[in-house]
C-alpha cells in the first residue's frame, strides 16, 4: 500500500499543473507595452529613422567611386589618312634625294592611313569633396534628425493608445468580475426569501404565487450568471491576445476600495498653457513646423551653386601602350535654367511652411479644449459614482423594509423583488461608475501629459 501511494504522489510530481496566476493592471500595461503590434511597429519607425539619420551624415564625406570599361569593335574609332610628301617642306626634297634610295623617296608619294582604338581598356578611381551645396547637406541632416525624434514621439502616442485601451480591457474585466460579485449576494439573497416563502406558504399565510415570483427572479439570477460568465470569458481572451499573454489561465484582484482622487477647483488657462508644451501631440506639432521650415531652407539651396573639389587616378591602353595618370581638379555647379521653377518650389515650401504653422495653432487650441472636456469628464465621473453610493445605502435601507414588511404580511411579493432588483442594479451603477471614473481619469492624465 505504502508503494502505491508513493507511486502515486511521483505521478502527480510529473503531470503539469496549471495553476492560475493574479496580473494586476501595472503587468498588464508591461506585457502590451512588450507584445503589442503597434509597439513594435512603432519601434521598426524607429530603427529606420536612425537609419535614416545616419546616411544622411555620410553627406558630409567625400564621395568616392571607380570606374573600369573594357571595348572591342569591329573597327578602329578613329581612323587618320596622310600623305608623307605633302608633310615635307619642299627645300628640303633636294636634300633627301641624295641621301636616300630612290625606293624610299617613291614611297614618300604613296598615301597612308593609321587607325588607333580598335580594343582598349580604361580604369580610374576618383574621390570628390562637395565644399558648399547650397545648406542642402547640412538641412537635410537636420531634417533625418527631426525625423528620428518624430518616431519617437509617435511610440509614445502608441504607448499612451496601449496603456488606454488596457486599462479600458482592465476594467471591463474588473466590472463583469464585480457584477459576478453582485450576482452571487443577489442569490444568496432570493435564495432565504425563497426559504422564508416556502415556510409562510406551508404555513398557509402566503400564496404559491409568491414562491412562484421567487422561482422566477431566481431564474433571471441564473440567466445573467451564464451571460456574465460567457462576457468573462470572452474578455479574458481579449485581453491575452491584446497584452501577448500566453494563456488565459489568469486572475484580476477585485477592489472593494472605491474612492477617488480629489481634483482641483478648476482648471485654468494658466495649467492648460503649462500643460500644453507637454503633450507629445503638441511636441509632433513643433516637429511638423521645423521640418516644413527645413524642406522650405533645402528648396531654396537646390537653387543655389553648388561647390566640390576632387582627386583622381585613371589608367588607359588606347594608344596601343598603358597610360596612368592622376589629377586633381575643382567642380562648380550653377543652375541656371532650373531657376525659373526652383523659384515657383520655394513659394510652395513657404506655404506649406505657413500651412503648417496655422495647424499648430488650431490644433493647440483643440487640445486645451480637451484637456477641459476631460477635466470636465473626471468631475462629472467622481460626481456619478458619488450618487450611485448614495443609491445603494437607500437600496439597501428600502429592501430591508419592504422584507420586513412582507414577512409582517403588510407588502406584496412584487414589492420586495422590485426592492431587490433596485438593489442589484444599485450596486451594478457603482461598478460601472466606478470603471468609467478610472477610465476618465487616465484620460484626463494623458490629457495634461502626465
Amino acid at each position: 500500500m505504502k508503494r502505491f501511494v508513493f507511486f502515486l504522489m511521483m505521478i502527480g510530481c510529473c503531470i503539469p499543473m496549471t495553476a492560475q496566476h493574479t496580473l494586476s493592471l501595472q503587468q498588464l500595461k508591461d506585457s502590451a507595452l512588450q507584445h503589442n503590434i503597434a509597439i513594435r511597429s512603432a519601434k521598426h519607425s524607429i530603427a529606420a529613422a536612425e537609419e535614416q539619420r545616419k546616411e544622411a551624415f555620410t553627406r558630409y564625406f567625400a564621395n568616392v567611386s571607380g570606374t573600369g570599361a573594357w571595348f572591342n569593335a569591329n573597327k578602329s574609332m578613329a581612323k587618320m589618312d596622310m600623305n608623307p610628301a605633302e608633310m615635307i617642306p619642299e627645300d628640303m626634297l633636294p636634300m633627301l634625294a641624295q641621301s636616300l634610295p630612290a625606293e624610299m623617296l617613291a614611297s614618300l608619294n604613296s598615301p597612308m592611313s593609321m587607325t588607333m582604338m580598335k580594343n582598349g581598356t580604361i580604369a580610374g578611381i576618383s574621390a570628390i569633396q562637395p565644399i558648399y551645396a547650397g545648406g542642402q547637406i547640412v538641412n537635410g541632416n537636420k531634417l533625418a534628425k527631426v525625423g528620428e525624434e518624430v518616431s519617437h514621439l509617435q511610440l509614445q502616442l502608441s504607448e499612451n493608445e496601449v496603456e488606454k485601451t488596457t486599462e479600458q480591457y482592465y476594467w471591463q474585466y474588473v466590472t463583469l468580475q464585480e457584477k459576478m460579485k453582485t450576482i452571487a449576494a443577489v442569490d444568496t439573497l432570493l435564495s432565504g426569501i425563497h426559504k422564508d416563502v416556502t415556510v409562510a406558504v406551508k404555513a398557509g399565510v402566503a400564496m404559491q404565487n409568491d414562491l412562484l415570483q421567487v422561482q422566477l427572479r431566481q431564474n433571471d439570477i441564473e440567466s445573467q450568471k451564464v451571460k456574465l460568465r460567457n462576457g468573462i470569458s470572452l474578455m479574458k481572451l481579449l485581453i491575452s491576445q491584446y497584452c501577448g499573454l500566453e494563456d488565459t489561465l489568469f486572475t484580476i484582484p477585485l477592489t472593494d476600495d472605491f474612492s477617488t482622487q480629489p481634483l482641483q477647483l478648476a482648471l485654468t488657462e494658466a495649467d492648460k498653457e503649462n500643460a500644453l508644451t507637454r503633450l507629445t501631440e503638441y511636441q509632433l506639432l513643433s516637429k511638423q513646423v521645423e521640418a516644413a521650415h527645413l524642406q522650405k531652407k533645402m528648396a531654396v539651396g537646390e537653387n543655389l551653386p553648388s561647390v566640390a573639389v576632387g582627386a583622381g587616378y585613371n589608367y588607359h591602353n588606347l594608344m596601343e601602350n598603358d597610360r596612368a595618370f592622376a589629377m586633381v581638379f575643382a567642380t562648380v555647379s550653377i543652375p541656371i535654367s532650373d531657376w525659373w521653377g526652383g523659384s515657383h518650389a520655394v513659394k510652395r515650401k513657404k506655404i506649406e511652411h505657413q500651412k503648417a504653422i496655422d495647424e499648430q495653432e488650431d490644433k493647440s487650441e483643440m487640445l486645451k479644449i480637451r484637456m477641459q472636456k476631460a477635466w470636465n469628464d473626471v468631475s462629472e465621473s467622481q460626481l456619478q459614482l458619488s450618487i450611485a453610493e448614495r443609491s445603494i445605502k437607500q437600496a439597501e435601507e428600502n429592501l430591508r423594509l419592504n422584507r420586513n414588511q412582507y414577512k409582517a404580511g403588510v407588502s406584496r411579493m412584487t414589492d420586495l423583488l422590485e426592492a431587490q432588483l433596485l438593489y442589484q442594479q444599485a450596486l451594478d451603477r457603482r461598478t460601472d461608475a466606478y470603471a468609467d471614473y478610472r477610465n476618465r481619469l487616465l484620460d484626463y492624465r494623458q490629457a495634461m501629459g502626465e
